[in-house]
């Protein structure tokens, strides 16, 4: 039966909107001519049943209510317009394209189907027309009904820091675990299963950092050489998490089962946040594919190049960048962000390549237009955001310059530590700077030490295991004959690659982990460990696995007794860490005597035990530092009020290849001594050691790490 499409209802928000009796369709289209609603079976998903004419247009918006449309209805839509390409029109009423705004996606891109709207092999291909229709071969668009019981759901709100921030992946970290049902795994509901959480919690971390969740393409190039777009970087749909990890369905199943995985996580205590790709869509540049935004409003959604619209501005290496100059755009990720707070009750972003997002002209502005409207809207800017601070283009890398609210990703945290622990000399002075929150970076605009999220690794580049087992990239099975990634010249391997059963080179890398760890761990500001590198997950060498959805990148959970004791280690760290206000402190030490204290709030100490003066900085013990951590009051309260106090702590990291015999020095008192609580010279850091005293010395074996605790 025919269906009659009333005048919309502009009230609603954009997107198919079911009010229980029928649908609003709406979508913003400034520069289109007509807009036509194609609605679909779910059974026979290849051709619409029937094509409207949304009939009202206002402030660019087309819009139309259709009675009796209900949850699971497949739609797309055809938008008619200029054909200009010179002119960055490029309108094709022949394409599906899929709504911005939907909130969830049936069926994925066949790529036999034409979804290119120019003519394929031609001269100047993409200036050419292409008429054939593609609906056979693209996703739909689903009607969801949003009715969901969270009980008591509320975000856990965890503060900044005693936040501990685990990067995953939904699929690969329990695509191997056979204690979770097998129609379960890798999928958001193996997620939230009893055996992920109690690892999760078992472990101590605070928040899950997902790998992109919204409905993303697998390129053709890759399902070409058998392979698939695994990390996710590759967004076509900003609302729409991804079916690929729902065990439900994808007509709108996906939706229940994500927001069922938030509340299990968050009954544990532990926080969501979601990797987000706004910096770029899955349409690619001028001979990419029209899917969604390029057939919609390509002038409006993307950075065209100002004197040939015919081009993208590329600041991320994909092809196009969004072009937040506009409000639509804007208005776009923000209503994207607030429906994931508000509707799924995520606890924050990271943002991918976000100084894209702050691209002015050419410039990386600071204070860019999104910038401005996440600090002012009410629910966006009280979550967790934490920005991947560079992109590709010309003065890209902005560690250290994102507004106040953010927290950032801290490039020059990882890349500092790494040399240290490789053995480079000049690592003093900034590596003091990086264990203790990086100051020189977020203090001066008021920011916390928790403003840098210090990592390792993370999943663009080689796992901690890898990192110090291989000096070069082998990215083989990427099929580009291991030409992608870039070598890893931070990496530190005992000068044998790859798997080795010597003995002592295997001791010497497993401490190697344990010091990255350790390091991470016992720095002030945000953690956030690698998934799987607490357990010695391997890639072989692959530092670029963005394409390897196999066991390469699937967790192995056959835990092997050394890989158990790095994971008893990591719990270890984490729980010490968690017990010490003094390891994660609210603010920046200032190198005063504390007070009710005779010694300073941190003092660094040579391994004679005397405090490092200015010389020893630049020409004196190179690879080894001893930081003694002040006890007494830290510049916290208690959840009572109370000013928080902890013990006084002393921290010994030696990079050299040799022993290094460091001299103990007092503590916060007349009476007491050392107490050690980490050696890493011990597969669990674990050993039996009497008290020591001030005075001394330890003697400490070449790479490695040792934490001690003043007792009284």
């Amino acid at each position: 039966m025919a269906r009659t499409i009333l005048p919309g209802r502009s009230y609603y928000p954009l997107g198919a909107i079911w009010d229980g009796r029928g649908v609003n369709f709406s979508l913003f289209a400034e520069h289109a001519a007509k807009v036509e609603l194609c609605l679909f079976e779910s059974d026979a998903p290849d051709a619409p049943v029937e094509t409207l004419a949304l009939p009202d247009v206002l402030g660019h918006v087309w819009q139309g209510y259709v009675a009796g449309v209900k949850p699971g209805q497949l739609y797309g839509y055809r938008v008619h317009g200029s054909f200009n390409p010179e002119q960055g029109q490029r309108y094709n009423p022949s394409k599906l394209v899929i709504d911005p705004y939907a909130r969830a996606l049936a069926g994925q891109i066949n790529w036999q189907a034409p979804v290119f709207a120019y003519q394929m092999g031609s001269d100047e291909a993409d200036l050419t027309y292409d008429d054939q229709n593609d609906a056979w071969g693209m996703p739909k668009g689903v009607v969801v009904d949003t009715r969901f019981n969270w009980e008591d759901d509320h975000l856990p709100r965890v503060p900044w820091r005693q936040s501990i921030i685990y990067e995953t992946h939904v699929k690969g970290f329990t695509r191997c675990r056979t204690d979770i049902p097998e129609p379960l795994r890798g999928t958001y509901a193996g997620l939230a299963s009893p055996p992920a959480i109690d690892y999760l919690r078992n472990l101590g971390i605070t928040a899950v950092e997902l790998l992109p969740v919204h409905a993303f393409v697998d390129d053709k190039i890759l399902l070409d050489r058998g392979l698939r777009n695994y990390w996710g970087y590759n967004t076509i749909n900003f609302f729409a998490p991804d079916a690929r990890y729902s065990s439900s369905g994808d007509h709108g199943e996906q939706v229940r089962e994500f927001k069922e995985m938030v509340k299990a996580l968050h009954r544990a205590g532990i926080e969501v946040i979601l990797d987000v790709v706004y910096n770029h869509t899955a349409e690619g540049n001028e001979l990419g594919p029209t899917l969604s935004y390029r057939g919609i409003d390509n002038e409006t959604y993307y950075r065209l190049v100002p004197d040939n619209k015919r081009y993208y501005m590329d600041y991320t290496g994909t092809g196009n960048t969004p072009n937040t100059q506009q409000p639509q755009v804007v208005k776009l990720i923000m209503d994207s962000l607030r429906y994931w707070v508000q509707e799924m009750h995520v606890d924050g972003f990271r943002f991918d390549l976000a100084a894209a997002l702050a691209r002015g002209l050419h410039e990386v502005e600071q204070l860019s237009a999104f910038f401005n409207t996440i600090h002012q809207d009410p629910v966006i800017s009280t979550v967790k955001l934490i920005a991947e601070p560079w992109d590709v283009g010309e003065g890209g890398y902005q560690v250290g310059n994102f507004p106040v609210l953010w927290a950032e990703w801290n490039g020059k945290y990882r890349d500092c530590v790494r040399r240290f622990w490789r053995g480079d000399d000049g690592q003093l002075p900034e590596l003091a700077s990086r264990l203790t929150g990086s100051s020189d970076l977020y203090e001066s605009d008021g920011r916390r030490p928790y403003a840098s999220v210090n990592f390792v690794t993370a999943h663009d580049g080689f796992t901690l295991h890898d990192l110090v087992s291989y000096d070069q990239k082998h990215n083989e099975a990427n099929g580009e004959d291991n030409r992608d990634g870039a070598n890893d010249n931070y990496s530190w391997n005992c000068g044998v690659e790859g798997p080795t059963q010597d003995p002592a080179i295997r001791a010497l890398r497993e401490r190697q982990q344990r010091n990255f760890i350790a390091t991470l761990l016992l720095s002030q500001g945000a953690p956030m460990l690698g998934g799987g590198d607490e357990m010695g997950r391997t890639q072989d060498g692959n530092n670029n696995a963005y394409c390897q959805d196999n066991e390469i990148s699937w967790y192995n959970w056959a835990i092997d007794e050394r890989r158990a004791a790095l994971l008893d280690f990591t719990r270890r760290l984490i729980a010490l860490r968690c017990a010490h206000p003094g390891l994660h402190r609210r603010k920046f030490f200032r190198g005063h005597v504390l007070h009710g204290s005779r010694i300073k709030d941190i003092t660094w100490l040579r391994p004679d035990g005397r405090e490092m003066r200015a010389r020893d900085w630049r020409t004196g013990w190179t690879r080894t530092l001893g930081a003694r951590i002040g006890g007494g009051l830290v510049g916290d309260m208690d959840e009572r009020g109370r000013q928080m106090k902890d013990d006084t702590m002393l921290l010994l990291l030696n990079a050299h290849t040799d022993e290094i015999p460091f001299t103990l020095p007092r503590g916060s008192g007349n009476l007491g001594g050392w107490q050690m609580e980490i050696d890493t010279r011990w597969p669990t850091g674990v050993a039996e050691h009497a008290r020591l005293k001030p005075g001394d010395r330890y003697l400490m074996v070449g790479h490695s790490l040792v934490l001690m605790r003043y007792v009284k």
